[in-house]
This record gives structure tokens, sequence and C-alpha cells, in this order.
């Protein structure tokens, strides 16, 4: 295994399925993209009004969404890098909300694992520096995230 994965589930919601299926998939991104082996991600499936109150004091919107991510490695302004040697590399955080989830795989008319894999890659891409802010960062990043969600068999 490529990732050190923490996988949290604060609604309890998560069959063994799920974890396997998140950890599996995660790693598969991991490798796809080239990550250092022992790399860290921080996966937490959440309710909607925990990741509302995330999404309000994060971003500013005061409205459940259905991933966040978190990139340790991006720098703030007055931070500074830590360098050292023999450190395994933290990527950052991943927050679903598993009602979103359930509730977007109904929409899309896909499984719940489907939608919840599909948030994953989302958000460890995210933390991976991919964006979807201008229409060619879009292309690049949603082209990526069907090439490994074909590549695990997790199709629409």
């Amino acid at each position: 295994m490529r990732l050190e994965m923490d996988l949290l589930d604060e609604v309890n919601e998560l069959t063994e399925a799920d974890r396997t299926l998140l950890n599996d998939l995660l790693n598969l991104a991991a490798e796809m993209e080239s990550v250092e082996e022992g790399s860290e991600v921080s996966v937490t499936i959440v309710s909607n009004e925990r990741i509302r109150e995330i999404n309000r004091e994060y971003r500013g919107k005061d409205a459940p969404t259905d991933v966040i991510s978190f990139a340790l490695e991006e720098e703030g302004e007055g931070e500074i890098a830590i360098v050292g040697e023999n450190m395994p590399r933290v990527l950052g955080d991943i927050i679903i909300s598993s009602a979103k989830a359930k509730e977007q795989a109904q929409e899309y008319k896909h499984s719940y694992a489907r939608e919840l894999g599909f948030l994953a890659v989302h958000g460890f891409l995210h933390l991976l520096g991919y964006d979807h802010m201008n229409k060619e960062d879009e292309a690049v990043m949603f082209s990526r995230q069907k090439e490994i969600l074909d590549e695990f068999g997790l199709e629409r």
C-alpha cells in the first residue's frame, strides 16, 4: 500500500466494503499519480450539518457541500515549509458528507459506492494540486478522475 490512510466515520455509516473501497481506490489513485510510498491522507465521513459548518468557516459558504479538501502541502501566507529527511509526505484531509453522497447517488442513478468513490478521488486530486477553476483545468481534472474511476471499475 502506497498510502497511510486515516479513515474516520463520524456518522457511523461506513460498511467494511465502503472502507475497503476507499482504501483500495485511493491507493490506486496514488499509484497512478506516482505519489510517494508512505504518504499520509485523512478521510473523514461527516453529516450534512458538519460539512455545512466547515464550508461556512473555511469557504464562507453557508450550505452543505459534498466534499471539501484541505491540502497540507499548500503554504498559506506567512507559513514556512517544513523540511526534513525521512518524513512522510502528508497530503491533507478529505471530508465527505455521507448524506450528500447518498442524495447525489440517487440523483445520478448510480450506487452509493460509485458516488463515495467519485468524491474521494475528487478530493484526493485536489490535495495533489488539481483544480477546476477554469475550463482547461476542469477538463484535465475531470478526465483524470474518470481515468482513475474507470481503471478501478467504478464507471457510471
